[in-house]
């Protein structure tokens, strides 16, 4: 048994194999997707498949609390030397999205099974029906690229040939797959000689005991901070913007419960699975890491020196129904998963934001947008290549401002130099900045989005850009701060040939085309009138925020470069405080006038009671018989006329005995 002090020291070694780990990953990884923008994981898990230890510094930080217990199980025996790997999102829930392949080899000492180092690689491209294997337009997951469920990829250090022929022969750049496999292959194998130096250092008894302790405080941390929020209820909702290409909005709702040294999310009232790929696959697992990533990031705002391992999941309990756009029943499509996840970390938020009104921030951009190019150079050699992440300003934190340009949420994600990606990929970029005025008013203003646009040389470049959101329904303000600006995305802007393209996520553009992608701002914490007259003229000066907004907005009137106090005395004098607990920006109460509360409640009611492969159709037909109605009073008459219209449709259940008494 450790003592506090020894197994800090322990927790010290276990990250640091798993640091070790990633720079191993880094440095030998063959993409620029892995290597440069780090979209990527690596753990130290224990016998039972449970994260014990994360970098702290480099790689993605959604999977601190992941558990490989499924997809070990589905491997009959484990031998010195094996690697197993899967990236089949349904048959373990352990990859989330085809291109994320998974990788765990297990650890012996004498003889016996001791650990397991895991981790993932996000392959550039693994097949399916558009480069790079993500688009929200995909309907089901046999679109989404070749898939293998658990299986040794390697057998007692010798590699599967069979296997990589088959996965090289379906990708459109086998060897950026290979390269990045072996890297990961690599880092697994660095972190299995950590491991067994860690049982030198401080006995096999010992290390598996401690592992376990590690597990246990980080439990105990998360609990000791959840007894310091006052227990209570908060409801929370949002909205991505598009469910299909029918462009509904797809609604994600919680209630979350606080007593005590627990927390209970409940997603209840969240979409239906749609006829899209924004689905989650869960499994319905109620501590599935992606239902909790941003737990994870509320829990080391609030103790910095917390643990991040499983042990962090325990105190919580997800509810995400099955068939809904959090729990997916297969063949849903899953691609673009990580928009739904970066819209549930803003629920989360937003949730907890009312709990804990004085410690957390308004939203991010929530808006990590990847694109992706596949050209074809001078050479003639095809080209595919992820180009940079466009991810967005943070929120308006309690005691500074958000963060320009790298959102909170999404902040692991690294952008490529521009001059490695010109050297790599056939572009040529023309613009990468900060966008003026995107960042939401606020006491603390929210973080600017980031602007970025690139020129391409060859015909049919194919371009996707997954992610894409936030270009209706704003990143919300919290405690009378604004919401943040609009993302935004255009072919060709500023000529004749210009083209808005929104959350469209393929283009083809042809030589001579430019592509410009915007992210979302930040949204502002704290009344914009309250904000010291020589933040905003600085804001101003580095041209962060127009004249025109620090005028309408902040109510500071700048003439030459210089506040003009009395005509700004003036002007705040006439605004009225803002003290409104969250702002969502026009689009957004425009659209709850017609979509109430009630108006939601009742289609929950009706698509809970269908049969799970009737109800995003059921949604559809409904929000199409919407026009000059609102209300729950609407949706009865919408959902009647659907009823007439598809008579072999189900009654839902309980639904039409409750309407008729």
């Amino acid at each position: 048994m450790f003592d506090r002090m020894n197994l800090q020291v322990l927790a010290n070694h276990a990250r640091a194999a798993a640091e070790n780990m990633g720079y191993t990953l880094q440095r030998t990884a063959h993409s620029a997707f892995v290597k440069e923008t780090e979209d990527f994981t690596v753990m130290l898990l224990n016998r039972r498949g449970e994260t014990f230890a994360v970098p702290m510094d480099l790689g993605a930080t959604w999977y601190a609390g992941l558990t490989f217990g499924r997809a070990i199980d589905q491997i009959a025996d484990y031998k010195p030397g094996d690697v197993a790997f899967t990236n089949d999102a349904y048959s373990s829930f352990v990859a989330t999205h085809t291109p994320d392949t998974v990788l765990w080899k297990p650890v012996f000492h004498e003889g016996e099974l001791i650990a397991f180092t895991g981790g993932h690689i996000h392959n550039t491209d693994m097949g399916g029906a558009v480069p790079a294997s993500l688009s929200r337009a995909l309907t089901e997951i046999h679109q989404e690229g070749i898939r293998f469920p658990p299986m040794k990829i390697m057998n007692e250090g010798v590699y599967d040939d069979q296997i990589l022929r088959i996965m090289s022969t379906n990708v459109r750049k086998p060897d950026l797959n290979m390269g990045d496999i072996k890297a990961m292959v690599g880092a697994l194998t660095t972190g299995e000689r950590k491991i067994l130096a860690m049982v030198e250092k401080f006995g096999k008894a010992a290390f598996l005991a401690g592992v376990d302790q590690l597990l246990d405080h980080a439990e105990a941390q998360a609990r000791d901070v959840l007894r310091a929020i006052p227990d209570g209820t908060w409801d929370f909702t949002d909205y991505a913007d598009e469910d299909s290409v029918e462009a509904n909005p797809c609604r994600l709702k919680l209630k979350l419960t606080i007593a005590g040294d627990s927390a209970v999310l409940d997603f209840t009232g969240s979409d239906p699975q749609l006829g899209s790929s924004l689905n989650v696959p869960t499994g319905g697992d109620p501590r599935h890491s992606v239902l909790l990533v941003a737990i994870y990031y509320i829990l080391y705002t609030l103790n910095p020196r917390i643990l991040l391992n499983t042990g962090l999941t325990r105190p919580f309990t997800c509810i995400a129904p099955q068939g809904s756009v959090l729990n997916p029943v297969s063949p849903a499509a899953v691609g673009m998963r990580s928009l739904t996840c970066a819209r549930l970390r803003s629920v989360i938020f937003g949730g907890f934001v009312q709990a804990l009104p004085d410690r957390l921030p308004a939203a991010p951009a929530g808006n990590n947008c990847i694109v992706n190019v596949m050209t074809t150079d001078a050479r003639g050699r095809s080209i595919i290549a992820a180009v940079n992440p466009v991810v967005g300003g943070g929120g308006g934190m309690p005691h500074r401002d958000g963060t320009n340009g790298s959102g909170a949420d999404a902040a692991y994600l690294k952008n490529t130099p521009i001059e490695i990606t010109e050297t790599e990929t056939p572009v040529e970029f023309v613009k990468y900045a900060l966008a003026q005025d995107t960042g939401g008013a606020g006491r603390w203003r929210g973080g600017l989005a980031t602007e970025m646009a690139f020129r391409v040389f060859a015909p049919d470049s194919r371009i996707t850009a997954r992610n894409r959101d936030r270009s209706f329904f704003r990143p919300w303000g919290a405690l009378g701060g604004r919401a943040a600006g609009l993302s935004d995305m255009w072919l060709n802007p500023g000529t004749d040939r210009a083209r808005r393209l929104g959350n469209v996520d393929t283009a083809v553009l042809q030589p001579g085309d430019v592509l410009e992608v915007r992210s979302a701002g930040g949204g502002g914490r704290g009344d914009p009138l309250q904000r010291e007259l020589w933040r905003v003229a600085q804001d101003v000066a580095r041209g962060y925020v127009s004249v025109p907004a620090a005028a309408r907005d902040y109510g500071v009137v700048i003439v030459d470069g210089v506040v003009d106090e009395a005509a700004t005395a003036a002007l705040r004098a006439t605004m009225p405080p803002a003290t409104q607990p969250f702002h969502y920006g026009p689009e957004r109460e425009g659209y709850e006038t017609q979509w109430t509360p009630a108006a939601y409640d009742l289609l929950t009611e009706i698509l809970g009671g269908l049969p799970i492969h009737w109800r995003f159709f059921a949604k559809t037909e409904i929000f199409r018989r919407m026009a000059g109605r609102s209300g729950a009073k609407g949706v009865e008459l919408a959902f009647a006329e659907v009823r007439a219209r598809f008579p072999d449709m189900p009654a839902p259940s309980g639904f039409l005995q409750e309407a008729a008494e």
